[in-house]
C-alpha cells in the first residue's frame, strides 16, 4: 500500500540508481545522486524547521536544483510550494503573507528580488550559502515519514483569486498515488518514459511529471520556458534527446500547427501526447495528428482543485476541423455529476454545471475557510451523510449517444444578451476554428454597455466591416460583436491561458 510518494521514489532509486532522473541542457543527474542530494537537503532544512505537515516555498526557476528542492521536502514530511519567480514581487508577497510556509529555499540572485518582502520570521534557505554540517540519515527521514498518512499535504499550487491574492489549493500524497495509478491502468503509460517538461514548476503537471519519474523511473527533460516562444528550438531539444511523452497546455501546440513545424523536425520517438488546461482547437489537432499518426493523443480535463485532471478521451477517431473534441468520460474512483440551476442532475443531452467528487479532489484552499466552503460543498445529492464535492463552474453536456461529456464553456462566460442566452466561447469558436479569420482571440462581455467585444491578436488591423460580414455567415446577428480591439499579443495568466481579467480592464 503505497502511503507517501516517496515510497515509489525509494524503489526506482534503489532498483536503477544509475539510470538519468533529470536533464537540464547539458545537466544530468542521475536517480542515485538524486536521492542523495535530496536526503542532504532534506537534512538541512530539519535543522532549520524541526517540522511536518508544513509549507516550505522554493523561489527558484524551473531546474535541477528545483526538483531537488521539492524531492527533499517531501523527504522530510513538508509540503513544497513552488513560486513564480516571474511573478511581481507583491504577488509573491502576498502569497508568503496567506501561506505562512516556514522556511523559503531560494538562491542569492532570487533572494535578492524578494529580500524586502519576506516575512521576519521566515527562515532562509539559501542554497549558494549552505555549510553542510553533519547530516541525518536516511533512515532517521523515512521514521519520521511512517507517521504521516496518504491524506497529508504533498504540495500546495497557487491558482487565481478574485481579490488579487491567489489562492493555495492543497493537494495529498493520496491523490497523486491515484492519479499516477489510473493513468497507468487507464492510459497505459509505460517505464522509463523521456518527458519534455515544458510546463512551470507552479503546475499541477511538473508535479504529475515528479510522480512519473518517482513511480515510473521516468526520465524528466527540462525545456527552458523561455523557449515557448521559440518552438523551432524546443523541438530540436525534442529530437535530440528522444522525447517520448509531453503533456502540455494547448497554446505551444497551437502555435506549433500554425508555424507548419512538424513538417521541418520529426518526432519519431514522440508516441504519447496529452493536453490540458483549455480547449485545444481540432484543427490544430488533426495537424498533430496528420504528421504523428502513431501516437496515441488524450485530451484530459480538470481545475486544479482536482489533482491533475478528473475527465480523459483517447482521440481515437477522425474529427472534423469545426468539430469540438470531446473531455471523455471520469478516471475510475472518480465521480461526475452535471447539476442545473436547481442542484437537480441534468438527463443527457441538458446541459449544466459539472460537479466532482472521489479521492481526486483538493484539500481546500491554505488558510482560506471561506473561499474552501464556497467551492467545496455538501452533495446536494446526499443528504444522509457528510460528502464533499467540488462545483468546477464549467457547463458540460453528455452526449445522449455515447455518454461522452462535451464542454460548453465557463459559467461565468455564459451571458444574457438582448434576451438570448449567449456562450461567449462559441462566438470565440467560429472566429478563430471555423472561419479561421485570426489565430487567436477572446470575447468579454461589457455589462454597463451591454456590449459583447472581440479582443484579437494580428499583426495588422482587420476592420469591423469585415468581421461582421463573416461572422453573420455563421452566427445570428445578436452573436456578433459590437466592438473590436486588436491586440500584438493576448496576456497569459500564470498558468498559461489568455488573461481575460487583464482584458477586461483594457476595453
Amino acid at each position: 500500500m503505497q502511503i507517501n510518494l516517496i515510497n515509489y521514489f525509494l524503489r526506482t532509486a534503489t532498483l536503477n540508481p544509475e539510470r538519468i532522473a533529470i536533464v537540464e541542457g547539458e545537466q544530468k543527474i542521475s536517480f542515485g545522486q538524486l536521492r542523495s542530494q535530496s536526503v542532504v537537503l532534506a537534512s538541512d532544512l530539519l535543522k532549520r524547521c524541526d517540522c511536518l505537515n508544513e509549507p516550505i516555498a522554493v523561489y527558484l526557476p524551473k531546474s535541477i536544483e528545483t526538483v531537488v528542492s521539492d524531492m527533499a521536502i517531501t523527504y522530510s514530511g513538508n509540503t513544497y510550494m513552488n513560486l513564480d519567480v516571474k511573478a511581481p514581487v507583491e504577488r509573491i508577497h502576498n502569497i508568503l503573507k496567506r501561506i505562512k510556509p516556514r522556511i523559503l529555499i531560494t538562491n542569492s540572485q532570487y533572494f535578492s528580488l524578494v529580500r524586502d518582502v519576506i516575512p521576519s520570521d521566515l527562515a532562509i534557505c539559501n542554497i549558494d550559502e549552505r555549510v553542510i554540517g553533519k547530516n541525518v540519515s536516511e533512515e532517521y527521514l523515512l521514521n519520521r515519514l511512517s507517521k504521516l498518512i496518504d491524506t497529508d499535504p504533498y504540495c500546495i499550487i497557487n491558482t487565481s483569486g478574485s481579490t488579487g491574492t491567489p489562492k493555495g489549493v492543497v493537494l495529498n500524497h493520496r491523490s497523486f498515488i491515484d492519479f499516477t495509478e489510473c493513468s497507468i491502468e487507464t492510459l497505459h503509460l509505460g517505464t522509463s518514459e523521456i518527458i519534455g517538461s515544458l510546463s512551470p514548476a507552479i503546475f499541477d503537471i511538473y508535479s504529475h511529471e515528479l510522480c512519473m519519474m518517482m513511480a515510473l523511473g521516468s526520465t524528466i527533460v527540462l525545456l527552458p520556458e523561455h523557449l515557448s516562444a521559440f518552438p523551432m528550438k524546443l523541438l530540436e531539444i525534442m529530437q535530440k534527446e528522444n522525447v517520448s511523452y509531453i503533456f502540455w497546455v494547448p497554446t505551444i501546440m497551437v502555435n506549433i500547427a500554425n508555424m507548419d513545424l512538424l513538417s521541418k523536425i520529426a518526432l519519431p520517438a514522440l508516441h504519447i501526447v496529452w493536453f490540458a488546461g483549455e480547449v485545444l482547437p481540432t484543427k490544430a489537432y488533426n495537424y498533430w495528428h496528420k504528421y504523428l499518426p502513431k501516437t496515441q493523443f488524450v485530451n484530459l480535463y480538470g481545475p486544479i482543485e482536482i489533482t491533475l485532471d478528473c475527465t480523459y478521451y483517447i482521440v481515437d477517431k477522425e474529427f472534423a476541423d469545426d468539430e469540438p473534441l470531446p473531455i471523455g468520460y471520469p478516471f475510475k474512483n472518480t465521480s461526475l455529476l452535471v447539476l442545473n440551476e436547481h442542484n437537480h442532475e441534468c438527463v443527457p443531452g441538458e446541459e449544466g454545471e459539472l460537479c466532482v467528487r472521489g479521492t481526486s479532489l483538493a484539500m481546500g484552499y491554505y488558510n482560506n475557510p471561506e473561499k474552501t466552503a464556497a467551492a467545496f460543498i455538501q452533495n446536494p445529492l446526499n443528504t444522509k451523510y457528510p460528502e464533499i464535492i467540488y462545483r468546477t463552474g464549467d457547463i458540460v453536456v453528455q452526449n445522449e449517444r455515447d455518454g461522452v461529456l462535451l464542454f460548453k464553456g465557463r459559467r461565468d462566460t455564459l451571458v444574457k444578451h438582448l434576451g438570448y442566452r449567449i456562450e461567449l466561447g462559441e462566438i470565440e469558436h467560429v472566429i478563430v476554428n471555423v472561419l479561421k479569420i485570426v489565430n487567436n482571440a477572446c470575447v468579454v462581455y461589457q455589462q454597463q454597455t451591454k456590449e459583447i467585444v472581440l479582443i484579437y491578436e494580428a499583426t495588422n488591423e482587420i476592420s469591423a466591416v469585415e468581421f461582421r460580414k463573416k461572422i453573420g455567415q455563421q452566427l445570428p446577428k445578436y452573436m456578433i460583436p459590437t466592438k473590436y480591439l486588436r491586440l500584438d499579443k493576448m496576456p497569459m495568466n500564470p498558468n498559461g491561458k489568455i488573461d481575460r481579467l487583464a482584458l477586461s480592464k483594457q476595453i
